[in-house]
This record gives C-alpha cells, sequence and structure tokens, in this order.
C-alpha cells in the first residue's frame, strides 16, 4: 500500500469539476497527484495511522442540519471512514447553523492560511445508504442529524463507483453477525400487509449496512404529480417520463464587475409532452428513524413548465462537458425570447 494502479486511479479522479468553484485550500487538493495525495491524506486527514485511502471522489454535498446550502466537497473513502473536505466559506454559508461547525479558528481569517473544515463519518457509525432515481445522488445515514450527507454527483458512473468502492470497505469491518434470517416469501420480504405496498428494495451488506434502491412505484407517483402540475392536461396512463436528471439552471447576473452567472440547482424532468424543473430536497426524503415531524417542504416543488409544442429552438454550447443547452420556447408574448424564462406557465 499504495499500489501504483491505485495511485494512477485517485491521481485520475482528484479533478474539480469545471464549472464549480471552489476555495484556494481545496484547489491546492485537487493539484495533488500520486504519492503526495495518499501523504497528504495521512499527514492532514486521517485519525488512525493504519488507515488506507481507498478511493477519492468530488461532488456537491447537503446536510440535514443545513439543507438549503450546497457546498463542494472532496470526499475521501479510507478503511475506517468516510471524510468530506469543505470548503472554509460553508462555516458562515448559515449562520443559524453556527452550532453545527466548531469556529475554532476564527482567528485565522485574515491571515494567509486558507482553511478547511472535514467532516468525518466513520464506517462502524453508517447505517443506511440511499440511492438516489437513475443514480444521481445518494444520501448516507449515519445515528443522528448529525449524521446524514447527501452527495448530489449528478453522475450514475460517480455513484456506482462510490457504493461498489464502500462496499468493498465495509466487507473489511469486523462486526458480530446477524442472527440467521428467517426464510421468506417474496410477497412477505418486499410487501407490507397493512398498506398492500411495495417497500424500496434492500439490499443489507454483511456489515448490517442496508443499501436502499428505489423501485418502481416511487416513478409512478413523481409521474402522477407531474399529472397534477400539468392541470389534468393529460391524462395519466400516456403520460411517460422518459427523462430524469440532476442539472443546473443558469441565471445570468447583470451589473456585476464580469458577467457572471449563477448555476441553481435543479431537477429536470422531460415527459412525451412537456418539459419541467423542479425543486427537490435531496436531503429529507425518505424520513429518517428519529425525525419527529415530516419535513418543512414537499420533496417536489415546481419551478417551471413548459410543452414541448412551445418549444422554438435548442441551442447548444460547445464547451466539453457538461453541456450548456438553451431551450428557446415561443409561448411568451411580447417579451425578448432570449431572457430568462422564469413566468409560471400554470398560473392564472
Amino acid at each position: 500500500y499504495p499500489s501504483e494502479f491505485l495511485m494512477q486511479k485517485i491521481t485520475e479522479d482528484n479533478q474539480i469539476p469545471v464549472h464549480l468553484r471552489v476555495s484556494v485550500s481545496l484547489q491546492y487538493v485537487a493539484g495533488l497527484k500520486g504519492r503526495a495525495l495518499v501523504e497528504f491524506f495521512h499527514n492532514n486527514i486521517a485519525e488512525v495511522e493504519n488507515e488506507e485511502l481507498r478511493h477519492l471522489m468530488w461532488s456537491s454535498v447537503l446536510f440535514y442540519k443545513t439543507p438549503n446550502v450546497e457546498v463542494m466537497a472532496c470526499v475521501l473513502l479510507s478503511t475506517k471512514a468516510i471524510y468530506f473536505l469543505l470548503d472554509d466559506s460553508f462555516i458562515h454559508a448559515d449562520e443559524q447553523q453556527s452550532d453545527f461547525w466548531n469556529k475554532e479558528n476564527s482567528d485565522c481569517e485574515n491571515s494567509s492560511f486558507h482553511l478547511s473544515c472535514c467532516f468525518v463519518l466513520k464506517l462502524n457509525d453508517l447505517q443506511s445508504v440511499n440511492v438516489g432515481l437513475f443514480d444521481q445522488y445518494f444520501r448516507i445515514t449515519g445515528h443522528s442529524a448529525d449524521h446524514i450527507v447527501t452527495c448530489l454527483t449528478r453522475d450514475s458512473y460517480n455513484t456506482h463507483t462510490f457504493i461498489q468502492q464502500l462496499m468493498a470497505v465495509l466487507s473489511l469491518l469486523a462486526r458480530t453477525p446477524s442472527p440467521e434470517p428467517v426464510d421468506k416469501d417474496f410477497y412477505s420480504e418486499f410487501g407490507s400487509k397493512t398498506t398492500g405496498k411495495m417497500e424500496n428494495y434492500e439490499l443489507i451488506h454483511s456489515s448490517r449496512v442496508k443499501f436502499i434502491y428505489p423501485n418502481e412505484e416511487e416513478i409512478g407517483d413523481l409521474a402522477f404529480l407531474v399529472a397534477e402540475k400539468m392541470d389534468g392536461l393529460t391524462n395519466l396512463p400516456s403520460l411517460n417520463i422518459l427523462l430524469y436528471v440532476l442539472a443546473f439552471q443558469v441565471n445570468h447576473v447583470e451589473g456585476s464587475a464580469q458577467n457572471t452567472s449563477s448555476l441553481q440547482p435543479k431537477t429536470l424532468i422531460l415527459t412525451s409532452s412537456d418539459l419541467f424543473l423542479f425543486d427537490e430536497d435531496y436531503i429529507s426524503y425518505p424520513l429518517p428513524e428519529f425525525a419527529k415531524e415530516p419535513p418543512k417542504r414537499d420533496k417536489y416543488q415546481l419551478a417551471d413548465g413548459r410543452r414541448i409544442r412551445d418549444l422554438d429552438r435548442v441551442l447548444m454550447g460547445y464547451q466539453t462537458y457538461p453541456q450548456a443547452l438553451t431551450f428557446v420556447f415561443d409561448d411568451v408574448q411580447n417579451q425578448d425570447l432570449m431572457q430568462n424564462l422564469t413566468l409560471d406557465h400554470f398560473g392564472e
């Protein structure tokens, strides 16, 4: 340890997504290669001398205590814990949650130091992993509200790779085995006798960590919700969700020093007749076991919706991934079609 293959792999993975900005401290981490990266992990992050770094991933993350603040993180998986190396700016992003983060280093703010805070989730504290629709994100749940984190990979390959690595590392944990399960048939395993509803598909790992995947009913519920938002324009049986993807809506900020643009996280849903943008709650659902009350907002909130028949043209950027698309609709009267369309299509 570390093998040449591992060093090459984490070097390849150590790339910040080009569309997201990070602090100087995380840019420093992204500049490390191979052995320097492993040494950085052991000298600055690892809590135990004999733990091994197994996987590295850059992802946006959300915390259960700060559900409105999406922050870029370098996610490091070792044989003992999952480490989230965060921007120091995150501590100040939500002042209401200041007790969640210890501000011991506030005296360094104006110095030449560039600080990062590191959130640690020990593998022994891990209880379940919820994989989102179409592997666009996953939520890691520990034993309390402080230990719930969602990684918004927006990429099924990154999600799949991380889950595979996590399962491999969990297999190394020495935990007392669970009692032998009683043989159950399919209906008692997956069906609830009280509701008649199919439960989400669960895989219980040998380490007793649950891996929970969405079932087909979740798509059905989403289709029903979309049909509701369409104000009865379409009958439900013919409604098919063709695409579900976590994306960003680009809002141009005018009047700033540089003509910058802000990225607003959105869930894009394409049906055979409409294009929707939703604000989705990626962290609160399904409800954790200790939750006393339901979340303050619904899982899906409609932000914008357009009929495909009103789509005039689609403009494609020439940059590499992630691709920028501009949808131009002709359903707005007496307005410049290229401006940001935030009109509520289903309003009065």
